[in-house]
């Protein structure tokens, strides 16, 4: 969808539909005081009401859209209500439509344009890559969003918007894939095209140069798998002293049987999207291309598929990582630590000034926090105290867990250095507990988003069933603004 920025009269504006959000009880504009009883308009949050203004604007149709309490207004809130408008925009199947900016004193412009484009793309978005009896009269392709602003404050925050929308749409479509679809060099193929298309450094690392090199653990989980893991590199920027690094390090598993430790067959389909992260990283590094940041980012994917067979590994198993620790295995289903182990260690190479890994790793993290929260937790409460700022900022919050030394306690082995799970008490903590053990001494942020990654139940209007890229718009945001905001 394309996205314009213009500063003409609205009430001048020909186009099949012009949507308008009104706060809650304050004096309707008289354009739109004519046009329908005060009695019969509150303001209130989600309320739609469609006119038919005739000869009086040059619009065919206006779409009245309630913000809710001026006071109350965030842009998240902005965010999700231009998906509500969109959604309502597919029903009447319209191609081309113009909403007018909202103005807050306390909102500027830039931020406004910026949720209100992400809350269109995302809440337009369909999967659909699969389905064969799509009609051509069914399928709405939507081709104009026309912003109308008082100035051209918000061209700026228009296509940030778009960047991080197409960034997050990415990983969504990653994760929607099937694993018979998406398998480890799957991943390594969207890798290469995001390298190709911005200039970026990319290395895959096949299974002959993971053994060479002794990345055991994702080895081990990838093992039982007739498709062979990867281990993808993928660089924007160069480092220099004026220019941080920072990785970003995604759990790709893409997909998770739980192996010898099988998952009961209920919602394993589901177990497609256990590459969450990873696709998350890939989205990142596609809106960090598009804006060429300022920094050098390196994107790790651990990749893998963690299957069942004669050549899997077993609980009980003793695996040997890249950085040289022992993990001793209790329990295959706990694969996704186990490739991040390798992956931790890798990142040190590069003396990050951060390192950060999405993962979605513990069912436990959905009881802590439920589907509204990114569990975070690591070894430097500045870089996690930012983390939850951008996330607030980019409508996708993190809460920061404990990570004490008895929770470590909890993950020694009696027979190696760590083991892989430490059972059900504090486990989405313990998780991040046994990577603390890779992450070596860069600040270093792991975050849980098992719980987040993906939904059946629509939490919100841009979040759609299935995969929900989650990470994509707080990472673009914590790099876009990381020499401004400590």
């Amino acid at each position: 969808m394309k996205i314009v920025v213009a500063t003409a009269d609205w009430s001048t504006i020909d186009t099949p539909l012009l949507v308008v959000g009104l706060w809650e009880g304050e004096t309707l504009p008289p354009i739109v005081s004519d046009l329908i009883e005060a009695d019969d308009w509150s303001g209130r949050v989600r309320q739609q009401q469609l006119l038919y203004p005739r000869a009086a604007l040059a619009a065919r149709r206006v779409l009245l859209i309630g913000l809710g309490r001026r006071e109350q207004a965030t842009t998240d809130r902005l965010r999700e209500l231009a998906a509500v408008v969109v959604q309502r925009v597919v029903d009447l199947k319209l191609t081309h439509y113009a909403m007018l900016l909202p103005q807050h004193a306390e909102l500027p412009a830039a931020e406004i344009a910026q949720a209100l484009v992400e809350g269109s793309t995302l809440g337009a978005y369909r999967f659909d890559r699969y389905k064969s009896d799509i009609k051509a009269d069914d399928r709405v392709m939507l081709e104009t969003l026309t912003l109308l602003a008082e100035d051209d404050a918000a061209t700026t925050g228009a296509q940030l918007g778009a960047v991080v929308a197409r960034g997050a749409v990415l990983a969504r479509d990653l994760g929607n894939r099937p694993a018979n679809d998406l398998n480890p060099e799957g991943l390594a193929v969207a890798a290469r095209d995001i390298a190709t298309r911005f200039g970026m450094r990319v290395t895959v690392l096949g299974k002959a140069e993971l053994l060479d090199q002794g990345f055991g653990g994702i080895l081990a989980v990838g093992g039982g798998s007739a498709n062979e893991p990867r281990f993808i590199v993928l660089e924007h920027g160069t480092a220099a002293a004026a220019t941080p690094t920072i990785c970003l390090v995604g759990k790709g598993i893409t997909f998770d049987t739980g192996g010898i430790s099988i998952k009961p067959a209920d919602s394993m389909d589901l177990m497609k999207m256990d590459m969450g992260g990873a696709a998350a990283v890939l989205g990142t590094m596609h809106a960090v291309g598009e804006l060429n940041l300022p920094l050098h980012v390196v994107a790790l994917v651990a990749a893998a598929e963690n299957m069942p067979s004669s050549t899997a590994y077993r609980p009980g198993d003793i695996v040997t990582t890249l950085g040289g620790k022992t993990i001793e295995v209790i329990n295959t289903d706990a694969e996704g630590r186990i490739v991040l182990a390798d992956a931790l260690w890798y990142a040190q190479r590069y003396q990050p000034a951060a390192v950060i890994d999405l993962a979605t790793l513990t069912g436990a993290v959905m009881v802590a926090l439920g589907p509204h929260a990114i569990g975070v937790m690591g070894n430097d409460d500045a870089l996690a105290a930012r983390i939850t700022r951008a996330g607030e900022r980019a409508g996708e919050r993190a809460w920061q867990l404990p990570l004490w030394e008895p929770y470590k306690e909890m993950v020694k082995s009696d027979i190696a250095d760590v083991k892989n799970s430490a059972g059900r008490a504090g486990a989405a903590i313990t998780a991040g507990a046994f990577l603390a053990n890779f992450a070596g001494t860069a600040p270093w942020a792991h975050l849980d988003i098992a719980s987040t990654a993906w939904t059946d139940a629509k939490p919100k209007a841009y979040t759609p069933k299935g995969a929900t890229g989650v990470g994509v718009r707080l990472l673009v945001e914590l790099l876009r603004t990381w020499q401004t905001n400590s």
